[in-house]
C-alpha cells in the first residue's frame, strides 16, 4: 500500500510549496529589475519610460521616487482591479510597492561605490549591465506567473476593450509616458528607448536560458522535494548564470579598456562581429529548444506509461 500511494502522488505538485518558491523567485526578479534600473539611472543613460516619468514627477514635487512610484502604481492598480483583476497577483504587489524604493537604495549604494563624475566607458558599462540585469529580472518575475505590474497590465486591458492590436497599444503607451518623462525632466536617455522597444529580445533570451529552466526545477522540486534536487537545480542554474554574467563582464571590461584606441572602422567591425555572434547564439537557442521539447515529450510519454 505504501508503494502504491507513493506512485500515485509522486507527480502531484505541492501547491503551497510551489507558490512559496515562485513568490521567492518573483521577489528576486523584482529586486533585479530595480538593480538594473539603478545601474542605468546612475549611469545617466536613461531608464524605462514609467520609472523615468515617476522620477521626473518626484523631483518636481519634492518627494522620493519610491513614494511617487507607489502612488502612480496605486492609481493604475485601481484601473486594473476594475477592468481585469485576473492580472493581479503577489508579483503585482511586489512590483508596485518595492521597485521604486529599491531603485533609490541601489542608486545610493552605487554613488557610494562610484563617487564623482561618470566617464563614457562607465556609462557603457552601466548601460550593458543595467539592461542585462533589468531584463533578467523581468523574465524571472513574469515567468513565475504571479501577476504583472499595473503598468504592464494597462496595455492588455486597453487592447481588449478597444480591439486594437496589443503591440500598437503598448507602443503608444510607452511613447506617451516617454513624452511625459521628457516634459517633467525625468532621466530620459537611449536606454529609455531601448527598454521600451527592444528589450523583448533580451527577455526572450533569458526566458530560454534561465527562467523556463528555473520554473521547471521549481515544479519538479514541488512534486518531489529533496535536498539533492534542490542542490542540483541551484548548481545547474548557478553555473549557467555565472557563465553568462562572466562572459558579459569580460567583454564589457575589454571594451572599456580598448574603446579609446579603436578607430571608427574598427568599432563598426566589432559591431558586425557582435551581431554575427548574436545570430549564431539564436541558432543555438533554437537547437536547444527543440532538444528540450523532445526531452519533455519523452518524459511525458514515460510518465503516461507509468500511470
Amino acid at each position: 500500500m505504501k508503494n502504491i500511494s507513493y506512485d500515485n502522488s509522486k507527480n502531484v505538485i505541492n501547491k503551497p510549496l510551489d507558490f512559496l518558491l515562485r513568490a521567492i523567485m518573483s521577489l528576486i526578479g523584482v529586486t533585479l529589475i530595480a538593480l538594473g534600473a539603478a545601474f542605468m539611472r546612475s549611469g545617466h543613460v536613461g531608464i524605462d519610460p514609467f520609472t523615468a516619468m515617476n522620477a521626473g514627477m518626484a523631483n518636481k514635487l519634492g518627494t522620493s521616487l519610491g513614494s511617487f512610484q507607489l502612488f502612480a502604481n496605486l492609481v493604475l492598480f485601481i484601473i486594473v482591479l476594475i477592468f481585469d483583476r485576473k492580472q493581479i497577483g503577489l508579483g503585482t504587489i511586489f512590483n508596485m510597492v518595492l521597485v521604486g524604493y529599491e531603485i533609490e537604495y541601489f542608486s545610493t549604494f552605487y554613488s557610494m561605490i562610484f563617487p564623482g563624475k561618470i566617464s563614457i566607458p562607465m556609462m557603457v558599462f552601466d548601460a550593458i549591465v543595467g539592461i542585462l540585469v533589468f531584463t533578467l529580472g523581468t523574465s524571472i518575475y513574469m515567468a513565475t506567473k504571479l501577476g504583472v505590474s499595473p503598468y504592464d497590465a494597462l496595455a492588455p486591458i486597453i487592447s481588449n476593450k478597444t480591439h486594437i492590436e496589443y503591440r500598437k497599444v503598448r507602443s503608444a503607451q510607452d511613447i506617451i509616458f516617454m513624452i511625459v518623462a521628457i516634459v517633467v525632466s525625468g532621466p530620459f536617455g537611449i536606454m529609455t528607448i531601448f527598454t521600451a522597444f527592444f528589450a523583448g529580445s533580451l527577455i526572450s533570451f533569458w526566458n530560454n536560458t534561465v527562467s523556463r529552466e528555473l520554473m521547471t526545477h521549481i515544479d519538479h522540486f514541488s512534486q518531489r522535494p529533496s535536498l539533492h534536487d534542490a542542490a542540483g537545480g541551484l548548481v545547474s542554474l548557478g553555473k549557467r548564470g555565472y557563465d553568462i554574467v562572466s562572459s558579459a563582464y569580460q567583454d564589457t571590461y575589454i571594451m572599456q579598456k580598448q574603446m579609446s584606441g579603436y578607430t571608427n572602422t574598427e568599432i563598426e567591425e566589432l559591431i558586425k562581429k557582435t551581431n554575427d555572434n548574436m545570430r549564431k547564439n539564436q541558432q543555438v537557442q533554437l537547437i536547444l529548444n527543440k532538444r528540450l521539447e523532445s526531452l519533455n515529450a519523452e518524459l511525458k510519454e514515460r510518465k503516461d506509461k507509468d500511470k
